[in-house]
């Protein structure tokens, strides 16, 4: 089950309102005609994906098992985030099996060293991520952990270093093919926040033995549920139209609620994605994220009773894979035993319903409820899909670019002058 609720948005005016712009944006991104039209791959990639690479995906697989037990993903932004994201959701915090570590993504001397030392006795996969080879923090790391490889494994570091890069140009394909690396390829068309169904995320989560079959199943079954232009017929396009309509309102920024610590970086991915697709030309809505009930202790009342300037998307997922029994106690000395014999995913559950009734029926915050049925890859691959199409439909009703980011930039080059880069 797939359902997003906007029972209790508050909003007042009809989405059919919206139908003639949704029409001219669908067609501007299925057609291939809007803005930003050589970046829009992603929309018919479930079905048109690279199936020979793929296959070759899986293939290195194959060739590396019972070589390693740790895969260092090195890359930021969009270069990890997705598969972050669904590293986690999909085989928790704590899996069994191969560790996924995320380096590449801070300057942090701290971190490194601190990854330096905890993987020194592993054996490792490095997989480098970058579209240019000249991604700062990437570089950095990757040059430290490359030489790790080397020193540890020599000759044979050439056999488990593994480069995503552009197919023909860049810093990192020259050095890939110069080393020999076995490489994979990040397409032309596709840009890196909307990448994660490409080998930029399914690579990292072949090595650590997550289905990406069932992934890319899940991306086409969303593409074809969410193809028509019809509001009523598109969840996708109703929550494009929902957040313009509370943006129009004066809702200013979207918190992204989720009751698992294991979406965490689900929200991290999603924060990236409308952030840089939508936050142009002084627009857009500031995305930003929660964790509850761990949250609700720290940002509760605010939520409840703070500037009204936000409103709220929450995931609800109906089976998280693993459950826990309260156990009662003889004693009861913590007076807790009115919870014996319930199971945390019920408890979990009554917190979430506790909790947007308190924020909307007595705070007056907007909520958008979306449902799903569970933490899978085919899951994963269908939600990734909803967002994609909705965060387009977003940036083009507000006639802006969804998949540049010139504002990126700015930073860059001021830390390049102080880091005395040459020109």
């Amino acid at each position: 089950m797939f359902k997003v609720d906007f029972s209790k948005t508050g909003l007042k005016e009809d989405f059919s309102l919206y139908q003639e712009e949704v029409s001219r944006c669908h067609r501007d991104l299925h057609e291939k005609t809007g803005k930003g039209n050589d970046f829009v791959g992603w929309v018919d990639w479930p079905k048109n994906y690279d199936k020979e690479e793929f296959d070759r995906m899986l293939a290195c697989r194959k060739r590396l098992e019972g070589k390693y037990d740790t895969v260092l993903v090195c890359g930021i932004g969009g270069s990890y985030l997705g598969a972050r994201a669904a590293n986690e959701m999909i085989r928790g915090l704590y899996p069994k099996g191969v560790e996924v570590i995320f380096i590449g993504n801070t300057f942090s001397a701290s971190y490194l060293s601190q990854v330096l030392d905890h993987v020194k006795d592993k054996e490792l996969v490095l997989n480098v991520i970058s579209k240019s080879g000249t991604t700062t923090e990437t570089s950095i790391s990757f040059r430290i952990f490359k030489k790790l490889m080397e020193e540890k494994y020599g000759e044979g570091a050439k056999e488990r270093i593994i480069a995503t890069t552009d197919k023909s140009r860049g810093v990192l394909r020259a050095l890939a093919d110069q080393e020999g690396y076995e490489t994979f390829v990040i397409p032309d068309d596709i840009g890196g926040r909307y990448s994660v169904f490409t080998p930029v995320g399914l690579l990292p989560l072949v090595l650590a033995g997550v289905d990406i079959e069932a992934l890319m199943k899940g991306s086409l079954q969303a593409m074809k549920d969410f193809s028509s232009e019809k509001i009523e017929e598109n969840p996708t396009y109703q929550y494009a139209v929902a957040r313009r309509m509370l943006g129009k309102e004066g809702y200013r920024a979207e918190m992204f609620v989720t009751y698992h610590l294991q979406l965490t970086m689900l929200a991290e991915w999603w924060k990236q994605l409308f952030g840089e697709s939508e936050g142009k030309e002084g627009k857009g809505i500031l995305p930003t994220s929660a964790c509850f009930s761990t949250d609700l202790h720290s940002l509760g009342q605010f939520i409840q009773e703070g500037d009204r300037s936000f409103y709220e998307t929450v995931i609800d997922i109906d089976d998280m894979g693993a459950d826990l029994v309260f156990p009662g106690d003889d004693k009861d000395l913590d007076k807790m035993n009115y919870l014996t014999g319930k199971k945390l995913s019920w408890v979990n559950k009554m917190a979430f319903e506790g909790t947007l009734s308190a924020h909307y029926d007595v705070g007056n915050v907007p909520n958008i409820v979306i449902h799903f049925d569970d933490n899978s890859a085919y899951t994963f691959g269908y939600l990734i899909y909803f967002f994609f199409i909705a965060c387009g439909m977003s940036c083009y009703l507000l006639d802006i670019n969804p998949f540049n980011q010139p504002g990126v930039e700015v930073y860059k080059k001021k830390m390049f002058k102080l880091l005395g880069k040459p020109e």
